[in-house]
C-alpha cells in the first residue's frame, strides 16, 4: 500500500494510478491550476452556456441534480447568479424514513432561494430491498442509490427535452478516479465511474424485482443521449477553488444546515458531508475496510493541495477518525434493513481487505502500513 508523496491519498483507490514519481493524479491536476488558461476556460463555459439557452424547454436553459447539499446549493446558485441562466434543479430524494430532518430542511432551503425543483422519489420498498442487496453483493448499500441519483437527471432532462446538464465535481480530476473517462468538463460519460459500472441494473433483478421495477435505476443508452442531445458539463472544471471546505462555507452562508457531531461518530472533521442521511457514514466505514481510506483521507488530500494543511499535519487526523461510525448508526441501520447486529458485522468482515488490514490483540482491524508511508508491493 503505497501513498502520494505530496498528499496522503492511497493507490489503494480504484482506477487510480500514480506517476513515476509517486504521485497521484489529483495533486497532478492541482499543480496546474495556477498556469491554466482561465480565460479561455470562461469562454468555453459561456459558449456552453449559449447552448443551453439555444435549445432552452418550457423556459428552462439547463438542468442541475440537487441534493440540497454544499456543492449542489453552490452550484445552482452559480449557474442563476452568476451564469444569469434559469435552472431546473432535479432531487433524487431519499425514502421518508431514511432521509434525515436535516436533509429535508435543506433541499426546502434550496428551494426556498427561488428554484423550481422536480423531486424524483423511486419506490421505497424496491429501494430498500436494493440497498440490502448491494450491501450483500459489493459490500456497498449505495451502489443502488447512486445509480437512481445520476440516473433520474438525464432521464428527466430526456423528457423534458432540455439538453444541458450541470454536474459538480470531475472525480477524474479531483479525486484521480481515472475510470470515469473524462479530463475536462465532459461528463457524457459519467456512467462509468466506479460504482455506477455503466449504468446496467441488471444486478438488482432479484427477490422480485423486474426490468420495470428498476427504470429509475436505468441510465439513458448512448444511442438514447445522443438522439437527445445531452451535453453533460462538470462545473469543477470551470473553477479554480473547488473544495469541500469553500463549497460548505458558501453554501451555509447561504442557509445550509451543517454536522455538529464530534469527529470520531461519524468519520468527519468538517461536517459538511452527507447532510441529507446518515448511513453514508456507516458505508464509508466499510470503504475504509476496503480500501484503506475514507472521508477523512479525501478531506485531509484537499486540505494539504490547498496548502492549508501540511502532510505531517493530516496523518494523525487520517489515523484518528478515517473510517469512525457510531455503533448507533450501525444499530439504525440494521433496523432499517431487517438485519442483525451480528449479520452486519459478518458481512463488513467479509469485505474487510486482508491485504492491508489486520486483526490486534484486542480483534480491531487495523491498518498494516503506517498512513503516509510508502511501501514497496
Amino acid at each position: 500500500m503505497n501513498y502520494c508523496t505530496q498528499c496522503l491519498q492511497p493507490d489503494t483507490r480504484p482506477n487510480i494510478k500514480f506517476n513515476a514519481q509517486g504521485v497521484c493524479p489529483a495533486c497532478e491536476y492541482w499543480s496546474t491550476l495556477n498556469v491554466m488558461d482561465w480565460d479561455e476556460k470562461r469562454k468555453i463555459l459561456l459558449e456552453i452556456c449559449d447552448f443551453g439557452i439555444a435549445h432552452k424547454s418550457w423556459g428552462y436553459d439547463c438542468i442541475i441534480g440537487v441534493s440540497g447539499g454544499k456543492d449542489s446549493t453552490r452550484q445552482a446558485l452559480f449557474v442563476r447568479n452568476v451564469l444569469k441562466m434559469n435552472p431546473l434543479l432535479v432531487c433524487c430524494t431519499y425514502p421518508p424514513d431514511q432521509v434525515s430532518d436535516r436533509g429535508a430542511y435543506n433541499i426546502q432551503n434550496l428551494i426556498s432561494r427561488g428554484f423550481n425543483t422536480v423531486i424524483v422519489g423511486p419506490a421505497p420498498q424496491t429501494w430498500k430491498k436494493n440497498m440490502l442487496n448491494g450491501f450483500y453483493k459489493y459490500g456497498n448499500w449505495q451502489r443502488s442509490t447512486e445509480l437512481a441519483l445520476f440516473t433520474s437527471v438525464p432521464r428527466l432532462a430526456i423528457a423534458y427535452q432540455i439538453p444541458l446538464i450541470f454536474w459538480g465535481e470531475n472525480p477524474a480530476l479531483i479525486l484521480g478516479e481515472l475510470g470515469v473517462r473524462s479530463n475536462g468538463y465532459d461528463g457524457n460519460q459519467m456512467k462509468w465511474a466506479n460504482t455506477l459500472a455503466g449504468g446496467d441494473p441488471s444486478w438488482l433483478c432479484v427477490d422480485g424485482i423486474t426490468k420495470k421495477d428498476v427504470l429509475c435505476y436505468s441510465y439513458p443508452a448512448d444511442e438514447e443521449m445522443t438522439r437527445a442531445g445531452l451535453r453533460i458539463i462538470y462545473l469543477s472544471y470551470f473553477w479554480k477553488v473547488w473544495s469541500r471546505l469553500e463549497n460548505g462555507m458558501l453554501a451555509a452562508v447561504h442557509g445550509l444546515d451543517v454536522r455538529d457531531d464530534h469527529s470520531e461518530t461519524i468519520g468527519d472533521i468538517l461536517g459538511v458531508e452527507a447532510l441529507d442521511e446518515d448511513w453514508i457514514t456507516v458505508n464509508q466505514m466499510i470503504k475504509f475496510r476496503k480500501f484503506g481510506f475514507a472521508r477523512v483521507t479525501e478531506l485531509v488530500c484537499e486540505e494539504i493541495r490547498f496548502g492549508r494543511m501540511k502532510r505531517e499535519e493530516g496523518i494523525p487526523l487520517i489515523e484518528k477518525y478515517d473510517g469512525k461510525c457510531s455503533d448507533k448508526l450501525v444499530g439504525n441501520f440494521c433496523d432499517y434493513l431487517g438485519i442483525s447486529i451480528e449479520e452486519f458485522w459478518r458481512v463488513a468482515d467479509s469485505y474487510t481487505n486482508k491485504e492491508i488490514f489486520e486483526k490486534d490483540k484486542k480483534g480491531s482491524w487495523k491498518l498494516k502500513y503506517p498512513v503516509g508511508v510508502c511501501h514497496a508491493r
